[in-house]
């Protein structure tokens, strides 16, 4: 009989406890496999590895999916601007749909017949795993040990005490989470209405406070370059950017959104690059696009991040926004220039060949060089007549003062 389970596994209490129990309970041949997307060091995956055998695993793997992570999903969010609720860039939301992607790809790859995961029953992260796994896993039997057991955190640290494993697990205040596109940051505060996260509950503190200017050189509407360097793939220019500006404390704040499950959540986090990138991306795209093309790709964007979130990233017409997206960004090149201040930034301008405001057929509150007052005139008079005709049939012209 196939006893092997593919555990989606970071390491922290729940997973830890899943391979426990998975071992000991069920006698399952535990393969934990972490997904890192930008958020660990070398140092912290030797140690996960370490304790992941020490807790009864059979094999550990440790696979790096960042830069295909960018390609696949993070530079579409770039795209399209997509902020959720105009707040939040979708930092663990979209980390968590690569997570389960290649957990899948890995099961099948072992010919596991069993996969598992350490979510809770009352957040989005189980919507993610399992429905991925259904999709796209051979037949995979989904175990989920913390949502089954309804286990409470110290029902599990007692667990792993009784079985020989007395590690500290003295809860951190804040649960931080950190990945290439953001770090969420939970605590007591974020479970209120009312309270915000204190300045200790951010992992970058606020280092720098003299201004600094920067460039950033975007191509087809991905960022290439800061200042003079080049880079060979952007997600080396996004730890750049974050290198630079994390130590002005930019880019906090706290979203509050509604969940897969319908209920009202609030979240803490810290993106000092990503939120430089789509404001820096959108004015650039203010510049180099028309008026429509801004206008249908902001309403797809709008529900490509939706989907993203719901775990729907895998409905096939995700594809064909990513395509109308993509296809939008054939002149959206040029540089950026912002300013890095303690707490914020702010866009000065852009530099572009594409930018449409060069156009020789006017300036805008100055002169018109491509029509006359007559062709102004006349346009007016034409665009006056819905309007004219509606309140003459009507006869109820608004009373606004």
């Amino acid at each position: 009989m196939n006893n092997k389970v593919v555990l989606a596994y970071s390491g922290g209490l729940d997973t830890s406890f899943c391979v426990k129990y998975l071992t000991q309970e069920k006698g399952l041949e535990v393969h934990a496999v972490l997904i890192n997307t930008g958020g660990f060091s070398e140092t912290e995956l030797k140690t996960i590895e370490e304790k992941a055998y020490k807790l009864g695993a059979k094999n550990f793997e440790a696979i790096d999916v960042t830069h295909k992570y960018y390609d696949e999903c993070l530079k579409y969010l770039i795209y399209g601007n997509v902020l959720r609720s105009n707040t939040y860039p979708l930092s663990v939301s979209a980390e968590r749909m690569f997570q389960a992607l290649e957990v899948t790809n890995y099961a099948n790859k072992v010919g596991a017949t069993k996969v598992a995961h350490g979510s809770t029953g009352a957040g989005n992260d189980q919507i993610r795993f399992d429905l991925t796994f259904q999709v796209l896993g051979n037949n995979l039997e989904i175990i989920t040990p913390i949502r089954d057991l309804q286990l409470s955190r110290q029902a599990e640290i007692d667990y792993l005490q009784q079985n020989g494993v007395d590690w500290s697990w003295e809860k951190a205040k804040y649960s931080i989470n950190q990945g290439l596109w953001g770090t969420s940051v939970g605590g007591v505060e974020t479970l209120t209405s009312d309270k915000a996260l204190p300045e200790s509950a951010y992992p970058s503190q606020l280092e720098k406070t003299e201004p600094t200017e920067i460039t950033l050189h975007f191509e087809k509407g991905e960022l290439k370059g800061i200042n003079n360097e080049t880079f060979g793939h952007t997600v080396q220019a996004i730890q750049a950017l974050q290198a630079l500006a994390a130590p002005y404390a930019i880019g906090r704040d706290i979203h509050v959104g509604d969940t897969i499950i319908g209920i009202k959540g609030r979240v803490g986090f810290e993106a000092a690059a990503p939120m430089i990138i789509i404001k820096a991306h959108h004015l650039l795209e203010k510049h180099t696009l028309t008026k429509w093309q801004q206008h249908w790709k902001e309403q797809l964007a709008n529900w490509y991040g939706m989907m993203l979130h719901e775990g729907q990233f895998l409905e096939p017409v995700a594809r064909n926004m990513e395509t109308f997206m993509e296809d939008t960004q054939q002149h959206v090149t040029g540089q950026v220039h912002l300013v890095l201040l303690p707490y914020r930034f702010e866009l000065q301008g852009i530099t572009s060949d594409n930018d449409l405001m060069k156009s020789s057929f006017g300036v805008y509150g100055e002169m018109n060089k491509g029509w006359s007052a007559d062709d102004a005139k006349g346009f007016i008079k034409i665009l006056a007549n819905s309007q004219q005709i509606y309140y003459s049939v009507h006869g109820d012209k608004p009373q606004k003062t």
